[in-house]
């Protein structure tokens, strides 16, 4: 059996000396290297932006969202959106595991892989469902995790796909969890979706009785869901792209002072200033989104004189996994409400 790089090098076709997730091509070539896991796949959850990108250039079609996804993989070894840059991630039952992987993982084990499908060899055989409402994709095939590839057992206590739904943006909360001090006031814009809602629960649990979290949407139906869970202190039917606006109603509902936090989590492009007028001095700016410009952000933030740290959107921080599944664990309402939405 060959010996395989903990970082997935060894499967980099093109350009050679890049890492697996930057890369143009890679090899999915189903037979493992000795310290990789080889997965069953059963359901693919594919990111938010990459979905929507894909599921416009199908006019809506499920047909043709095959083709393009089928193309993506055929083409490049794996799911990366060639538009957005972004994947997603799977669950799927370990099948095989190499004689010098390091880990805890047993034949058999179902998990979720925490890594993006953007870096992840894959192969579809099959596309059996396509649930467009959820991002979901049921598939027959497989897919390699490397060695310093993360993942999170599915808990007994939670349905499959419930979990999954969770998972997938479980950087989102976790982040939120770090970030947030007691008497924050926190800005949500995307709050109705599904890292937004999240994001909002885990905000006021941190931010606490004095904080004042605020959960922006762009959709009626988005911002009546966060309403309905109630965890908010503000909800604002808004544009995410008109950054004026929102600066216009984070200065009335915070008396002029604006946020310490404010977090991204839209799907749709140029966003950035509405979260960057939204921010006080000195305050913080976490871009979830994988819909983000960096170069849009850190030269708007320049053009508007905003002294102000932004974040990327890094899907890992410690115990994000736990913490998101405690959420679920913890509010009944909110695993209700994704369960109806999401499982």
């Amino acid at each position: 059996m060959k010996k395989g790089c903990p970082y997935g090098t060894h499967r980099v076709i093109s350009p050679k000396g890049v890492l697996p997730q930057p890369a143009d091509v890679i090899d999915n070539t189903m037979e493992i290297y000795d310290n990789e896991v080889l997965i069953d796949v059963q359901t693919l959850n594919i990111d938010s932006a990459s979905f929507t990108q894909i599921e416009e250039q199908a006019n809506h079609d499920v047909e043709e969202i095959k083709k393009i996804m089928l193309g993506i993989v055929e083409k490049a070894g794996k799911h990366k959106n060639p538009v957005t840059g972004s994947g997603g991630m799977l669950i799927g039952t370990v099948k095989e595991i190499g004689p010098a992987y390091e880990g805890d993982l047993k034949v058999g084990d179902k998990i979720a892989t925490l890594v993006s499908l953007s870096l992840t060899p894959l192969k579809i055989d099959e596309i059996i469902e396509i649930r467009p409402d959820i991002d979901q994709v049921d598939i027959k095939g497989q897919a390699i995790l490397f060695q310093s590839g993360l993942y999170a057992k599915l808990p007994t206590d939670i349905p499959e796909g419930l979990a999954l739904s969770a998972l997938d943006v479980a950087g989102a909360p976790a982040q939120t969890a770090k970030f947030v001090k007691p008497g924050d006031t926190v800005v949500v814009i995307g709050g109705g979706g599904k890292s937004g809602l999240l994001v909002g629960y885990e905000a006021k649990k941190r931010a606490g009785v004095t904080g004042n979290v605020i959960v922006i949407d762009g959709f009626d139906k988005s911002l009546d869901r966060a309403k309905k869970l109630g965890y908010a202190d503000h909800y604002v039917l808004a544009d995410a792209t008109d950054a004026v606006g929102i600066y216009n109603k984070v200065m009335e509902l915070t008396d002029g002072k604006l946020a310490d936090l404010v977090i991204n989590c839209v799907n749709i492009e140029n966003t950035e200033m509405s979260c960057i007028l939204a921010c006080k001095e000195h305050g913080l700016v976490y871009f979830f989104s994988m819909a983000t410009s960096f170069t849009k952000a850190a030269l708007g933030a320049e053009g508007v004189g905003k002294d102000i740290d932004m974040i990327v959107g890094n899907g890992y921080c410690n115990g994000h996994a736990e913490i998101t599944l405690q959420i679920l664990r913890e509010s009944e309402s909110i695993r209700k409400m994704f369960q109806e939405l999401y499982a």
